[in-house]
């Protein structure tokens, strides 16, 4: 995995860089603030970026986080922080982070998060192989597609990267395609525990971001269903 730490303390910066280099790691950088870090997971696109919430900058860590979540999907984002309060789960539901690490951190919980992180991230790039005649493409709304057999969403063959949540709520839709599915049970499938509608809103306002306006469609403020063609 390619990693970048993202922390203006350089006291526990480097002594995490030096926990990863020891377990064969490869550290592509240190980022002291949100704009070096933003632009780093443009330029680098590392698999994993531990990001010290509370940076001294005016990009905080948490909004650098967002930013990246939303132009990169595919990176996994390790909060480390001091405090585990309310707005700090925030912050983490809505940079979808992966995990977060109270500070000050133990060997062994680095490297149990990243070995968590390792198998997600082997899990999300193995593609099974699927014969044409079984691939099932649900054609969706503006050119878009869904995969059935993948679980990917495509425009014109091309894959959009979605998130591993964005791409839960489309298969849930896609799989009763026909049907308006009520907020409440979305949310249930979705997080299995009680979470708000604005949640949900703020997830599907991504995703059309993303893809299309039309592509998760409110029903009268009843449900959603998917777009299709």
């Amino acid at each position: 995995m390619k990693i970048l730490i993202v922390e203006d303390e350089l006291i526990p910066a480097n002594y995490l860089k030096k926990v990863l280099l020891n377990e064969g790691y490869e550290v592509i950088g240190i980022a002291k603030r949100g704009d070096q870090a933003i632009a780093l997971a443009k330029s680098e696109k590392p698999d994993l970026i531990f990001m010290d919430v509370m940076l001294q900058d005016k990009i905080s860590g948490a909004d650098a986080a967002v930013e990246i979540h939303y132009s990169n999907p595919n990176i996994l984002i390790i909060f480390l922080t001091a405090f585990s309060d309310q707005e700090m789960i925030e912050f983490a539901v809505r940079s979808e982070a992966f995990a977060y690490l109270l500070k000050p951190y133990r060997d062994d919980e680095i490297l149990a998060t990243l070995q968590l992180a390792k198998a997600k991230i082997k899990a999300r790039t193995f593609t099974p192989k699927v014969e044409p005649k079984e691939a099932k493409m649900i054609a969706l709304v503006d050119g878009y597609s869904y995969h059935q057999a993948l679980q990917r969403v495509f425009l014109n063959e091309k894959e959009i990267e979605l998130g591993p949540k964005a791409l839960q709520l489309i298969k849930l839709l896609c799989e009763n395609k026909n049907i308006t599915l009520e907020i409440d049970d979305i949310i249930q499938h979705l997080w299995d525990e009680p979470k708000s509608k604005q949640t949900l809103r703020s997830l599907i306002h991504r995703i059309r971001q993303m893809t299309s306006a039309e592509l998760i469609q409110n029903v009268n403020k009843f449900g959603y269903r998917i777009g299709l063609k």
